[in-house]
């Protein structure tokens, strides 16, 4: 798969109870099979799915998703029942129960996003690390300048106000 498909990945990546998945329709879509099949497969398959792998959303968390996705309508001629959504680990067990050459490279992708993700976030954590130092260091800096500011007020002497002019007058003086 190319890289526009990467991004085609990660845009079906959805974040659900703290971790990262997947949705059976789009992994279905993506492998080229019906949604029931894939589902079949899994549950034929149910020891290789706990549920830090596998789950089923709940009414709540579908109507939640939905409202943030176009999917069918629940009843007639919609989804029946509450998607299954799998996590990192989830897919990288589907690649044993899915042994076509697409499902091959299709979980080759998938494992490849979810990587690229984690680097992303790697990299924005370490960047968000940086700026919190350059902010206090910079208000570190900031601080001894106004305390330097302060201390040459109290150096400075005090001129008389009736002192004489030095320079060019204006027209106003």
């Amino acid at each position: 798969m190319n890289e526009m498909s990467l991004e085609k990945i990660e845009k079906m990546i959805y974040v659900i109870r703290g971790q990262k998945v997947m949705l059976d329709s789009d992994l279905a879509s993506l492998y080229g099979i019906e949604t029931k099949v894939l589902n079949q497969s899994v549950r034929r398959n149910l020891k290789r799915f706990p549920e830090d792998f596998m789950f089923q959303l709940t009414s709540e968390e579908y109507l939640v998703l939905k409202s943030q996705i176009v999917t069918s309508k629940l009843g007639s001629g919609g989804k029946q029942k509450q998607p299954l959504v799998f996590t990192e680990n989830g897919l990288a067990m589907l690649s044993g129960i899915l042994n076509s050459e697409r499902a091959i490279s299709v979980n080759i992708s998938i494992m490849r996003t979810f990587v690229r993700l984690r680097s992303f976030l790697a990299m924005e954590s370490g960047l968000s690390e940086k700026m919190d130092k350059l902010e206090r260091n910079t208000n570190h800096l900031f601080k001894i300048v106004f305390e330097r500011l302060d201390s040459l007020e109290e150096i400075l002497p005090e001129h008389p106000k009736d002192r004489k002019r030095i320079g060019l007058k204006s027209k106003g003086d």
